[in-house]
């Protein structure tokens, strides 16, 4: 079955990355009629599909946080869902290390905090104990994570799909929202500039770089809501010849968790990437990306720009690597990809939780945003699933 004009639906979801699949397999039933829309020709196109595709454990946020909690339960609940489903994933833990006697001092907090979030079986290690089980590795202390791990983010998604799918969900690619009416009692979705229309009386904004847009279309004050979002740019280079490294190997975070430094990370076929660092973008690359939403004739090269890797960064890479890996060579690195995460955390804020809010006392009931769903979305996504039906979808539908 496919979605055609003047559909009407219970829940529609607005996005197919990671979290909106997630959501969409969670809500899925047989007596629900639920949509997920999908601007471009697949789903996961953008944060979902570039990033470190990283298992995170919860360590870094403070307890009163959603993105601590649903990490933390995230966490179980990605390894069970990787099991059932075979998706390829590993638990091969992370290490934290640091090089200077301040970062060392501050591992113990860094603990103190995780193990307040229910983050199990963390282990503080020694200069010696850390050599013994990464040789390559030179720090003076080190805090080991055993239920971190990294997975296959496509066939993550892939999953998701075919469980929403299999319980009727439908899924539309090349549906991009370009308007949204709210009658009283519902929404009515304009797509693709009017091509067609389709109504829902629940509507989850997940479209992730994107979604406070989505959300000034249905007539949010986005300024005044806090949700105008601050995209924050991180490249990634492989490295060839590579470091012989078993596990993740992360240095202390930067400050307020701006990003967690350029880190080393695994994937499955044990090639190893550094990265990201992490640029705000400027005013005119930003614009160019909400162009690319607004489908205002912004060419595809244009916007996939904004996803090429300088070269020009390859030292400071070098540099970065170097305090925990000194026998690195710089030539070694080659570009490999990049990222744009969704911040809600400007430049010199502090850190900031996800938003995740039903709109109702702002005169949208039934309008669920999710806003600011970077790190640890993809770890958090099932958690996030299930905090959304438990939270939001109020009538059985």
């Amino acid at each position: 079955m496919r979605i055609s004009p003047d559909m009407t639906f219970d829940v529609i979801i607005i996005g197919a990355g990671v979290v909106g699949l997630a959501i969409g397999q969670k809500l899925a039933r047989r007596d629900r009629k639920l949509a997920v829309l999908e601007k471009h020709d697949s789903f996961g196109q953008e944060t979902s599909s570039r990033n470190s595709e990283v298992i995170h454990a919860g360590i870094y946020y403070p307890g009163d946080f959603l993105k601590s909690r649903l990490c933390v339960e995230g966490n179980r609940l990605l390894y069970s869902w990787c099991r059932e489903h075979n998706v390829p994933h590993a638990g091969m833990g992370k290490l934290i290390v640091a090089t200077t006697e301040e970062e060392a001092s501050s591992l113990e907090a860094i603990r103190s905090t995780a193990e307040q979030n229910g983050v199990p079986g963390l282990e503080l290690l020694g200069k010696k104990q850390l050599l013994s089980i990464e040789p390559e590795v030179s720090a003076l202390a080190a805090l080991l994570s055993p239920t971190t791990g990294i997975i296959d983010s496509h066939r993550l998604m892939q999953s998701l799909l075919l469980a929403a799918e299999d319980e009727g969900a439908l899924m539309s690619c090349r549906a991009k929202v370009t308007a949204i009416r709210f009658d009283g009692a519902g929404y009515e979705l304009e797509i693709n500039n009017g091509k067609y229309r389709i109504k829902a009386k629940t509507v989850i904004n997940s479209a992730g770089l994107h979604a406070d847009q989505i959300a000034a279309l249905a007539g949010i004050d986005i300024d005044a809501r806090g949700y105008r979002l601050k995209p924050c740019k991180g490249n990634y280079f492989s490295a060839s010849p590579a470091p012989r490294l078993r596990r993740l190997v992360y240095p202390v975070p930067m400050k307020n968790n701006v990003g967690l430094g350029i880190h080393a990370t695994l994937d499955l076929t044990g090639r190893v990437r550094f990265g990201p660092d992490s640029r705000y973008l400027d005013k005119e690359e930003i614009l160019c990306l909400t162009n690319s939403q607004n489908g205002n004739g912004l060419p595809r090269e244009s916007a996939l720009n904004l996803y090429k890797v300088d070269e020009g960064h390859k030292e400071a890479f070098g540099n970065a690597i170097r305090k925990y890996l000194p026998g690195f060579d710089t030539a070694a690195l080659h570009p490999d990809m990049s990222g744009i995460r969704p911040k809600v955390q400007g430049p010199g804020d502090p850190v900031m939780d996800f938003i995740i809010r039903e709109e109702e006392s702002y005169g949208y009931p039934g309008f669920i945003n999710l806003i600011g769903i970077e790190s640890p979305g993809l770890t958090a996504c099932l958690a996030i699933a299930r905090h959304i039906e438990d939270n939001f979808i109020k009538d059985g539908k």
